[in-house]
């Protein structure tokens, strides 16, 4: 089955907002097998909505809508579609009860154009919305199936995953299983990784292996069509080894992971307590690891120390170390990663000093980064970064190696770490 993901929305083609939905939903479909060949933008237009439909029958058996079925004029994806395929609409009684109770339990008035959420094309299948009022569909005509989808995210991912997915597993009908793992790794370049697993990648069969970079990180996707599903992590764990051998050194994780959780999750099976000094980052790094559930129990606090004199006043630096050295220098990323150790009394401290951009900063090119880390009373080690994204891309990237670093040296130390 070849697939077509078309997006409804005028705010996609002004670029008010990104098409993540496409992102997601053709993640998705690879893990059912399904190929997406095309990805269309349309803007709230009727015709031209109804002459992209027109073209997608042509190249796709699957077309995917997303946007185009809230209450307002400009939302017309099910009535171009209706008109297009010459199929009626009518009301969907469990969608309109839904519709007027959420007006009800609010004590708002229901507006009649709210009734039109819970349309539905005549002989489609109701994919139940949990998260809003729109309800999505599915239908197959002539050789075509149509799955429809409301534009948010928070509606369309549950709604895709849990009602439209298990659906088009029916529908395949294939007899076997489709499994992916994914393997997560940072420090080494999507060229270089490239490189080093090439006879891979050339020799690929079943199972096939698929590499994505994003973010300074990069992935390689594993995916194996088998009968059983025993067979098919079979023949990822074989391919996963094999990856391994030759570039396992720079993988921290898999699947789902972040390079934020596996350090969360370092530090607490340890029993490692942190805390961190920020400049440039401004609390990204904490925020980061904040986002891990159970961190509490290692994050221990922090400061931000955007200024000179907030270095000296908060941590205690000697202004001598900053006028000889600078406040861009491994001697005060150091001396932000051992003082503020000291000040929260924890394990591990972080210092994060560096010229973000778009400017330089005490003397430094922008993309120059210091990363210091103290664990106990070791002398706290550094790293030089030199970055060349945008300003808020260079903090993310300064955090993500910190997270990158801080493993390495725990790994090195003894400490343990799950794969």
């Amino acid at each position: 089955m070849n697939a077509e993901i078309l997006a409804v929305g005028s705010e996609l083609l002004l670029g008010q907002i990104t098409n993540t939905n496409a992102r997601f939903i053709s993640n998705q479909l690879s893990e059912l097998g399904i190929n997406v060949y095309y990805h269309t933008v349309v803007g709230d237009n009727a015709q031209r909505l109804e002459k992209a439909i027109a073209v997608a029958e042509t190249r796709a058996d699957l077309i995917i809508f997303s946007g185009g079925l809230g209450p307002t004029k400009d939302d017309l994806t099910k009535e171009t579609i209706a008109r297009h395929l010459g199929v009626s609409l009518e009301f969907d009684e469990i969608a309109l009860t839904y519709i007027e109770q959420f007006f009800a339990k609010r004590g708002r008035p229901m507006t009649e154009n709210n009734r039109k959420q819970a349309l539905i094309l005549a002989g489609s299948e109701v994919l139940a919305n949990h998260h809003g009022m729109a309800p999505g569909m599915i239908l197959t005509k002539d050789e075509h199936t149509y799955i429809l989808l409301p534009g948010p995210p928070k509606e369309l991912e549950p709604m895709f995953q849990f009602e439209a997915k298990p659906k088009l597993s029916v529908m395949l009908n294939t007899g076997g299983v489709i499994a992916s793992h994914v393997m997560r790794f940072y420090g080494i370049g999507e060229a270089e990784l490239e490189v080093r697993v090439q006879d891979i990648l050339d020799s690929q069969t079943n199972p096939t292996v698929a590499p994505l970079a994003s973010d300074g990180e990069v992935t390689l996707r594993v995916t194996a069509k088998t009968e059983t599903e025993q067979e098919a992590q079979q023949l990822i764990a074989a391919k996963v080894a094999e990856i391994q051998a030759l570039v396992g050194d720079y993988q921290y994780g898999n699947d789902d992971d972040s390079l934020a959780s596996k350090t969360v999750e370092m530090l607490l099976d340890n029993k490692l307590t942190i805390a961190a000094a920020e400049s440039l980052t401004a609390g990204l790094f904490q925020s980061e690891l904040a986002e891990i559930p159970g961190v509490g129990d290692a994050l221990v606090g922090g400061v931000v120390t955007y200024t000179e004199g907030a270095k000296i006043k908060q941590l205690g630096i000697s202004k001598e170390l900053l006028d000889t050295h600078g406040i861009v220098s491994s001697e005060c990323a150091a001396a932000m990663a051992s003082t503020v150790r000291k000040k929260f009394g924890t394990d591990i401290g972080i210092g994060l000093t560096g010229a973000a951009g778009p400017t330089a900063h005490d003397h430094q090119p922008v993309g120059t980064v210091w990363i210091g880390i103290a664990i106990g009373d070791e002398e706290p080690i550094t790293y030089l970064l030199h970055l060349s994204g945008m300003r808020n891309t260079n903090r993310l990237r300064t955090v993500k190696f910190t997270c990158h670093y801080l493993m390495q040296l725990l790994e090195e130390r003894g400490f343990t770490k799950r794969y």
